[in-house]
């Protein structure tokens, strides 16, 4: 008897086992030491939802196969037919996984209710320089270990024309699955880069920009600092920021060429890392 419910598309691979092998690839993805995203492990790149799966597929990063429940991939295969060609051929190149919620969900380990992800290899860094090169506008950040921080700052980044994001010491993987989430996919897009170094000789690296003309601004709300709009008015900058609650080290403050508040109500004297950043992305907007 024929399936009632047949695959648009040859690509469409039906999977009726979570056991099956072919699903190891989005396995335990709530497992902290086996998750198939762990650098140290598979080092995959895992982007969830029909938002962000066409954004891997159209990024530099190899695709490796897509799964997810048919009317998800229903509606993946017209986007897809409607969108980046580029984007679309990746996507055709791999094979797709249609499962059921319920075998998605044992897979996994979670009930996943946006029904569809796309896993990727990942792809050599780009150099520092290549990062930098042609940038009038960069995000550096050091020990920044929220995933969702910096999922946030990549989305605002994206949204507000930051040209490349530049990872000081200690600072979290923003490659793991909840960073790709957070930022809609433009952790795929929006080009960034490691500095070479510890955590407390990393700031070196900042002499490298400011030889090719960046300003170098520390966000701080603490003694020295000037107001966010005096510190954006140059050709290049460089938004320096911190980890959420003890922010920017002393090491890094003093390697910047000015240091630059948010100006905040009474009673207040900080916000959000990814919000702060957010707001010194638009007030570098003026300029």
């Amino acid at each position: 008897m024929p399936d009632p419910s047949p695959s648009r598309s040859p690509h469409r691979i039906r999977v009726d086992d979570p056991a099956d092998p072919r699903l190891d690839d989005v396995r335990d993805l709530n497992r902290s030491d086996t998750r198939p995203d762990l650098p140290g492990g598979k080092g995959l790149v895992i982007a969830e939802g029909a938002l962000i799966v066409p954004r891997l597929a159209g990024s530099r990063f190899p695709l490796r196969c897509i799964v997810g429940t048919p009317p998800r991939l229903d509606a993946l295969d017209d986007d897809l037919a409607s969108g980046d060609p580029a984007a679309r051929a990746a996507a055709l190149s791999v094979p797709w996984y249609e499962v059921d919620r319920p075998v998605l969900a044992a897979a996994v380990g979670f009930d996943m209710h946006r029904g569809l992800l796309g896993v990727a290899d990942r792809a050599p860094e780009p150099a520092v320089a290549d990062v930098v090169a042609g940038a009038r506008t960069l995000l550096v950040l050091e020990g920044v270990g929220d995933h969702e921080n910096i999922g946030a700052m990549f989305r605002n980044a994206a949204g507000m024309g930051v040209d490349g994001v530049l990872f000081g010491a200690a600072c979290a993987d923003p490659l793991y699955r909840r960073s790709v989430r957070v930022s809609m996919g433009h952790v795929l897009r929006t080009p960034f880069a490691h500095l070479p170094g510890t955590t407390t000789t990393w700031q070196r690296s900042l002499d490298g920009l400011r030889r090719e003309g960046f300003r170098i601004v520390a966000m701080t709300p603490g003694e020295g600092s000037v107001p966010l709009w005096e510190a954006m008015a140059h050709d290049k900058v460089a938004i320096l920021v911190g980890a959420e609650g003890p922010g920017l080290t002393e090491h890094a403050m003093r390697a910047a060429d000015v240091r630059a508040r948010i100006p905040m109500a009474e009673g207040t004297d900080s916000l959000n890392v990814a919000t702060a950043a957010a707001i010194a992305f638009y007030e570098r907007l003026r300029f």
